[in-house]
């Protein structure tokens, strides 16, 4: 599942997980265990609140992290 943060116009970023990517003909975006980028709740969410749906007519842009599994990628390094 990957990682993403959100930066959502007007707003902080907002950290949380996908189930998938969005496409290209999507219009909105459904998170997973949305939170500040520190880990902080949101305060304009309420506290048992798991998935927000946003459109995307309020998205700035997506940053999409590094997964644990891709965080093992093997590089060559000259000594």
């Amino acid at each position: 599942m990957p990682s993403v943060l959100i930066h959502i116009q007007n707003e902080d970023p907002v950290l949380g997980e996908v189930d998938e990517l969005p496409g290209a003909s999507d219009t909105i975006i459904t998170v997973k265990n949305p939170r500040k980028r520190d880990g902080k709740d949101l305060a304009y969410l309420d506290p048992s609140v798991t998935t927000v749906i946003w459109p995307f007519s309020r998205i700035n842009f997506i940053e999409v992290m590094l997964g644990e599994e891709e965080e093992d990628i093997i590089t060559f390094v000259r000594e």
